[in-house]
């Protein structure tokens, strides 16, 4: 065990985390900046850590887990991750953190807002302390972003197709729009996220990412003009009754993603 505190600082790519990095960067100078690769992430994830990390002036590590996700998958008989079945969460984020720090006291900074009613990752370990700089310090979504365009670095490149959280591609709390999105922005990741769902069915047993509709179902031309339907009309509910928020918005925040819990473990 070191006897020197460790100050980590987990990264998920998505715009919280990184606009604490920013944040915290001439704060704490000794900062240790990570990354919970899970290989299944988009492209446009990794590209905005590559900018960040240029901002930051020092380098991003990259966790891995022991086995990869198909392996894992392998394991519990094809049976892919839920909101009630998160073994990716456990496996592929939290053991891959628990082992970069090992018995190493650590101050570990996590991205939550003053405005967001959830909690992120506890540890029972006793080494580490978790600490919520932006909670402490009054800062909500509109801080955030201003952060983020005062850096330079702005929004998740993501956000611009309408991905609202990182993590993923194939990631369970996607709403269905996003699924929408994701098709046409990269049809090849939808293939690979629609394959899972078949492997599924070998067992006997359908698990589907999006809740008990199939991905074959919801690319269905109809279903998709439904879909886009249903969210414009939620959209423009949201801009005539919430007009504080409209920055979030035009910014490409949109209040729909508070709305969502989201995989906290982005936020250890």
């Amino acid at each position: 065990m070191s006897k020197t505190v460790r100050h980590i600082l987990s990264l998920s790519g998505g715009k919280d985390s990184a606009a604490l990095a920013i944040y915290m960067r001439d704060r704490v100078p000794q900062m240790e900046y990570i990354f919970h690769d899970t290989e299944r992430e988009l492209p446009e994830t990794y590209e905005y850590l590559s900018r960040l990390e240029a901002y930051l002036g020092k380098p991003i590590h990259k966790t891995r887990p022991d086995y990869s996700f198909d392996k894992w998958l392998e394991v519990f008989g094809g049976m892919i991750p839920s909101s009630h079945r998160r073994w990716c969460t456990k496996l592929l984020k939290l053991n891959p953190f628990e082992d970069y720090i090992g018995d190493d006291r650590v101050v570990n900074y996590v991205g939550l807002r003053a405005d967001e009613e959830r909690e992120g990752y506890i540890s029972h370990k006793a080494n580490i302390r978790t600490v919520y700089p932006f909670r402490e310090d009054g800062k909500g979504i509109e801080d955030i972003i201003q952060i983020l365009e005062d850096s330079g670095l702005g929004l998740p490149t993501f956000t611009k197709w309408g991905r609202t959280r990182s993590g993923c591609y194939f990631c369970f709390f996607q709403q269905k729009i996003e699924w929408v999105r994701l098709k046409e922005t990269h049809p090849d990741l939808f293939e690979k996220a629609k394959a899972y769902e078949y492997a599924n069915k070998k067992n006997g047993n359908a698990f589907y990412w999006s809740g008990d509709e199939p991905l074959e179902e919801l690319e269905k031309p109809e279903r998709v003009a439904e879909i886009k339907k249903k969210w414009e009309v939620g959209r423009a509910a949201r801009l005539k009754g919430n007009s504080d928020k409209l920055v979030q918005i035009l910014g490409g925040a949109d209040p729909e993603d508070e709305e969502r819990v989201g995989c906290l473990i982005c936020q250890i």
